[in-house]
């Protein structure tokens, strides 16, 4: 069987071997045009790894948890980050690896290397799907450079790739993935050229950066670009960025620059070089039949060819979320731009508008004063909530990034196993809880003030607990928003309070800190003492990822807890003319309700009656895996804030989706179960911070499963076991 094809001796009967790109760029090689010298890796190789190791078994099985077209975004890349790890983990079988290890040493010997994907049918006239897989640039050793081509195979399955699973007829059994690995021309000046603008099929597109294309590609640096006559080869217009930085090699990867000012003072190419990339692109154009869109290299004076594509669009334009989704990934430096801007503006911001809400007395405005209020509360939590999908949502890449380098780095047999570094104790809904532990403390330490608590007796019993309820309230209470979960009553905590007292003591914290020191440790060896304070600076930036993704939600709800505020006030106003229906009512229908007299609450488009029923029977659940580890117990359904009141010690927790403002109880539970899924969802994270195994992603899972059914939630396979009980609920 053939494992590898040196990519200048590929023929056409080879293209299903080797994919679209590198049959190309071996096309275009043959034909003079100035290729790197490289080797393919042949889909032969992929499809013999995977049958005799088993992925295939087990990628169908990460695939089939549930019906795809019901996964949510965040289950996709976490069965993606599985998958991935899955490659990099799993023995490649030894006459594959001496095949490879001889190929690359024999052909490109000792040569810095781009490792790019080639699948079948990727770059083809009828699709591009440029970007959906995985390249890697400056790998330098054989080692390394297999380990690429086991991630390059991985991005077959990743989350990019799964979301466009129909478009790229991408099924298990019949899917494969070539690697085009070649020699790392490093140019200085780089850039891409397309041969007709998709804008104005007269006129093709050149843009350029010093250094490597990789800043280009992804966004860090700002080319030149000029727009020429297709037709002469005329530059037509010159547009010149603010050049200040470039990607070069680094000793591993790529790094980002400043510009000399030489460099700063003159764009990449001259109208001579300009010229020269139109002749090679349009040269490409008539080998390939078709316009391209051509990625090149100076080096010296020496122009090269990197790849050529067919200009496609990727998916169709108008209301496809796609397109949306692989815009949140970004890069490590604008990453920490967006922490700055989160943690110095946004939160901040969010903090001030809930703040001067909180000035405002809802139940002393006349009805008028009222519905202007709940518009104007109503204004500033859409504002906010913009805010918060453009720029707090895309910040939660940090934690996504900081997988895949510590998977990397690490290779642990647990995909998640990074998930343990970044939990942090300065979390907003870890302190609030922790909060509540210490009321509970001094009420396990004081019979007497739990005996007087229960009785509704509060007058000089132990001013320790008092000023201690007051600082929670100061503090926490703010924080919290939805009405019949809100721990800014004073009751509701004292109950809540009550409830944490009769449980044992959370273990002692240090346990956890240590096997946190271990994993740490484990990951700054990998990177070694030259790159140590590197490997700091992204744990930190992760860290800040995992604990905002959970703090900006409590923000958020603050503000979205004084719209509720008000229209709660609104409601109870109506509510002798309207009737309980008003409790259907949108924030905006009942400010419309408190100044029309004509106002009739709108009919309900939801079917009344009782929620369908399932067979009583046991049965097993499947979802995702999102907190490792076994429990059962009696099932408490919420299905609104008012049920968490009911939830007692060593329940299991189910629900649509755990709200920050519903973390106070967790720690009355032995587990979780939601609907939502997702390795970093709000319950998920909040699970592993109590140790509390959590499934996420179980269909209809406030439906299927009732309270008081006795369920064990196995936090390992992602499973939820339902033994129905007669007489509860």
């Amino acid at each position: 069987m053939t494992y590898t094809l040196p990519l200048h001796s590929v023929r056409l009967e080879d293209r299903p071997a080797v994919g679209g790109k590198a049959y190309t760029l071996s096309l275009l090689a043959r034909h003079g045009v100035t290729v790197p010298e490289g080797l393919v890796v042949t889909v032969d190789a992929y499809r013999t790894f995977v049958s005799t190791s088993g992925l295939s078994e087990r990628i169908a099985m990460e695939l089939g948890r549930k019906r795809f077209e019901d996964m949510r975004w965040e289950e996709i890349w976490d069965a993606a980050l599985r998958i991935r790890n899955l490659f990099q983990t799993t023995p490649l079988p030894a006459p594959m690896e001496d095949a490879l290890v001889q190929a690359l040493e024999s052909r490109l010997g000792a040569r810095a290397l781009v490792v790019r994907s080639s699948a079948p049918g990727e770059d083809s006239r009828g699709s591009s799907f440029a970007g959906l897989h995985e390249s890697y640039v400056n790998v330098r050793g054989i080692d390394a450079g297999i380990a690429a081509v086991r991630k390059v195979w991985a991005s077959l399955w990743s989350d990019a790739a799964l979301l466009y699973r129909k478009e790229l007829a991408l099924e298990v059994e019949s899917s494969a993935m070539a690697v085009l690995i070649q020699e790392l021309v490093t140019g200085e000046r780089s850039g891409v050229m397309f041969c007709q603008n998709p804008n104005n099929p007269d006129q093709a597109v050149l843009e350029a950066v010093h250094g490597l294309n990789e800043g280009l590609v992804d966004g860090r640096v700002e080319p030149d670009r000029w727009i020429l006559d297709r037709r002469r080869g005329r530059i037509l217009s010159h547009t010149a960025p603010m050049r200040d930085v470039t990607v070069l090699p680094s000793p591993d990867g790529t790094r980002l620059q400043s510009l000399s000012a030489d460099q700063r003072d003159r764009p990449p190419l001259s109208d001579a070089e300009v010229g020269r990339v139109f002749e090679t692109a349009l040269r490409a154009e008539t080998l390939l039949e078709g316009p391209q869109d051509v990625e090149w290299t100076f080096r010296g004076d020496r122009l090269h060819l990197l790849q050529a594509r067919p200009i496609t669009t990727l998916g169709e334009a108008g209301e496809d979320p796609r397109p949306w989704y692989l815009s949140l990934r970004r890069s490590f430096d604008n990453l920490k731009d967006l922490r700055r801007r989160i943690e110095e503006e946004i939160l901040p911001g969010m903090a001030s508008a809930a703040d001067l809400m909180d000035q405002v007395d809802p139940a002393a405005l006349s009805d008028e004063d009222l519905a202007s209020e709940i518009l104007r509360r109503q204004a500033v939590l859409e504002e906010w909530t913009g805010v918060y999908w453009d720029e707090c949502i895309p910040f939660a890449h940090g934690v996504r990034l900081f997988g895949h380098v510590y998977n990397d780095t690490v290779h642990p047999e647990d995909p998640f196993e990074f998930v343990a570094l970044l939990g942090s104790r300065d979390m907003l809904s870890v302190g609030r809880n922790r909060a509540l532990q210490d009321l509970a403390a001094l009420v396990r330490e004081n019979r007497e003030l739990g005996s007087a608590l229960r009785r509704g007796e509060r007058t000089d019993i132990d001013p320790a607990f008092e000023q201690a309820l007051d600082r929670y309230l100061h503090q926490y209470g703010a924080l919290s928003c939805h009405d019949a979960s809100c721990t800014r009553d004073e009751n509701d905590v004292i109950a809540l309070v009550l409830k944490l007292a009769a449980l044992a003591p959370e273990p002692d914290a240090r346990k956890t800190a240590e096997d946190r020191a271990v994993l740490e440790e484990r990951f700054l060896s990998g990177y070694g003492d030259d790159r140590r304070d590197e490997a700091l600076e992204i744990l930190d930036l992760a860290r800040a990822s995992y604990r905002l993704r959970d703090d900006d939600n409590l923000y958020l709800g603050r503000i979205e807890g004084r719209v509720l505020e008000a229209a709660k006030e609104g409601k109870a106003r109506l509510q002798a003319r309207l009737g309980d229906g008003v409790n259907r009512l949108t924030s905006p229908e009942v400010a419309t309700g408190l100044t029309d007299s004509s106002f009739q609450i709108p009919a309900s488009t939801e079917e009344e009656g009782d929620t369908p029923g399932y067979p009583v029977e046991a049965r097993q659940l499947v979802g995702q895996p999102a907190g490792p580890g076994l429990a059962s117990g009696r099932a408490r359904v919420i299905l609104e804030p008012s049920d968490l009141r009911e939830l007692e010690a060593g329940e299991v927790l189910v629900c649509d989706a755990v709200d920050p403002n519903m973390t106070t109880v967790v720690p009355l539970a032995v587990g979780i179960v939601e609907r939502r899924g997702g390795m970093l969802i709000h319950g998920a994270i909040i699970a592993r911070e109590y140790g509390l195994p959590c499934v996420t992603g179980v269909p209809e899972a406030t439906v299927r499963i009732r309270t008081g059914d006795r369920i064990t939630v196995d936090g390992y396979l992602g499973i939820v076991t339902v033994d129905r009980q007669e007489g509860f609920g």
